[in-house]
């Protein structure tokens, strides 16, 4: 089941079409990328999720049903653009937006001395907000948004500020709340997170969705013609060897093996894998040849380039 929808969404700010045209389905349960450049149109998007402004056409279904103002109550935001009351003491702030999401003093404080002792912050309940670094403020900005359960978390970049500990730490809460039932939305550039947590993703660049799907289907559909193959042997005459069977290549040293070698490859439109096998099996030793799995990064990259390409070339008729 479907817990949101977003059906031909548009959305312009003066002559700034910020959004053209835009669909995608999020399954409930699922960690879902929302991907592309700055200034692709992600920010609005998320902000018409949250019903901060409305589409100039097309529709959002949160739900089951057409998305009112009363379903942000279900829905969890967590803005790339922080935001705490410096002034305050860190406790009374969290209890503050807890009350502001329907739970009482009492619960606010059972629920919030629960997620400080999670995140090793209890020692800061009474101190002031000034006082966090920028990671610790961020961990007080999550749990007030995870704090209500609700049925839709929307995450815009998370992990910024976050030191690879902490940014672990948080990776494991996004997927143990989606392993409780939660629904995430995950807006970020770290493509790597996205292979990590992500079940689905919509890359959206120009204000337009230009792809769409698993991550790992995508991944394998990009693999095709990518292949990595170990060996021992003189690395740089078999790559000279190979140059007509191929359109790319990168040479590495395999850890702790100084004398084997890796080569990741991308085969010619016209190339088949099995004449790359056998023009390595005459001249070195062939230890393993595997699909080399495309990347997130690689996808994102090839991608954008390709459709900005497209769009410059359409232009310029």
């Amino acid at each position: 089941m479907d817990i949101l929808k977003v059906d031909n969404v548009s959305k312009s700010f003066g002559s700034h079409v910020a959004l053209d045209d835009v669909s995608l389905s999020v399954e409930q349960g699922t960690v879902y990328g929302l991907l592309g450049p700055n200034g692709a149109g992600k920010t609005t998007l998320i902000r018409i999720i949250n019903h901060i402004t409305a589409p100039d056409k097309g529709s959002v279904t949160f739900d089951g049903h057409p998305l009112t103002q009363d379903d942000v109550a279900h829905i969890g935001y967590l803005p790339e653009e922080r935001g705490l009351y410096k002034k305050m003491k860190v406790g009374e702030q969290a209890i503050f937006f807890a009350r502001l999401k329907g739970l009482s003093r009492v619960e606010a404080t059972k629920e919030l001395k629960h997620w400080f002792d999670r995140f090793e912050i209890s020692d800061w309940w009474n101190r002031k907000v000034e006082e966090l670094s920028k990671g610790m403020a961020q961990k007080v900005q999550f749990i007030v948004t995870v704090l209500h359960r609700p049925k839709l978390l929307i995450f815009d970049e998370p992990f910024s500020g976050f030191d690879p500990i902490n940014a672990n730490l948080l990776r494991d809460e996004i997927l143990r709340l989606r392993k409780e039932g939660a629904t995430v939305i995950f807006s970020t550039h770290n493509m790597s997170s996205v292979e990590e947590i992500c079940d689905n993703i919509t890359l959206i660049n120009q204000g337009h969705n230009i792809l769409t799907g698993n991550v790992d289907e995508l991944r394998r559909k990009f693999t095709a013609g990518r292949y990595t193959i170990t060996f021992r042997g003189d690395a740089v005459a078999l790559r000279s060897m190979l140059q007509p069977l191929i359109a790319g290549s990168e040479l590495q040293t395999v850890n702790g093996h100084s004398d084997m070698c890796r080569m990741d490859l991308t085969l010619a439109s016209d190339a088949v894998v099995r004449d790359v096998i056998a023009m390595a099996n005459d001249n070195v030793e062939l230890v393993s040849v595997n699909p080399a799995m495309a990347s997130m990064n690689d996808i994102f990259i090839n991608t954008v380039k390709a459709y900005d390409c497209k769009e410059t070339s359409l232009n310029s008729l």
